[in-house]
């Protein structure tokens, strides 16, 4: 294949596996909809710049790295699933918290004096969610190492790193936007606990599952 079919090939790939379920699009859906767009956004770039990085480590052979060593991928899927884990049990335990104590969802919870930080939170929560998933990590080697060649020009690569965080933040974004349009915003945020229930189970599941494959790999 001629680079430009790679590059395409490339792009369409990473754009299905955006719109699959999973981490990612959990955290954007709960954030946008509990917080607002400038949260929802914030995610967006951190969890971008996380694919960026490890769209970079998997070009310069990192992350191929890592995952044939067992012992150092099995501590990344510990700190990942553990990871997940925690935003899990957060959600649910939140969850659980205003179903005991039904509070007025009819406008968004964050307070003016911490936006600044919320700003950073949101961006390091998002860069943290997708950074540490050690799924993130499979993915990405398997997708360069099956579709970029070892020849591929310098420009080509650039170009590749620039579609998967390009892609990322466009499909993000434009998920916060829509979450977060004022009619729209104002049902979610009637069905957050909801919301923040599904996304919990989602990071739960996933995060004890990578946990206990983790701890399988260690002990045998």
């Amino acid at each position: 294949m001629n680079e430009t079919t790679i590059l395409l090939t490339l792009a369409s790939i990473h754009f299905i596996a955006l719109m699959s379920p999973g981490p990612d699009f959990a955290l954007v859906v709960q954030n946008a909809t509990r917080y607002g767009r400038q949260t929802g956004l914030y995610i967006a770039l951190g969890l971008s710049v996380g694919i960026l990085l490890h769209s970079l480590l998997s070009l310069t052979g990192v992350s191929y790295l890592v995952h044939q060593h067992p012992t150092l991928f099995a501590l990344l899927q510990l700190a990942g699933g553990s990871y997940l884990a925690y935003l899990g049990y957060g959600a649910l335990t939140a969850t659980t918290a205003r179903l005991r104590q039904p509070n007025d969802d009819s406008q968004p919870t964050v307070k003016p004096h911490l936006l600044l930080n919320n700003k950073r939170q949101a961006f390091s929560r998002g860069f943290a969610t997708n950074i540490l998933n050690p799924k993130a990590l499979v993915f990405f080697v398997s997708l360069m190492s099956s579709l970029v060649p070892a020849g591929m020009s310098l420009v080509g690569k650039g170009i590749a790193l620039v579609i998967l965080f390009g892609l990322s933040m466009l499909w993000f974004s434009l998920l916060a936007w829509v979450l977060s349009t004022a009619k729209l915003q104002t049902k979610l945020l009637k069905a957050s606990v909801y919301i923040d229930a599904v996304c919990g189970l989602i990071f739960s599941t996933i995060g004890v599952s990578i946990f206990i494959q983790s701890i399988l790999s260690l002990v045998g």
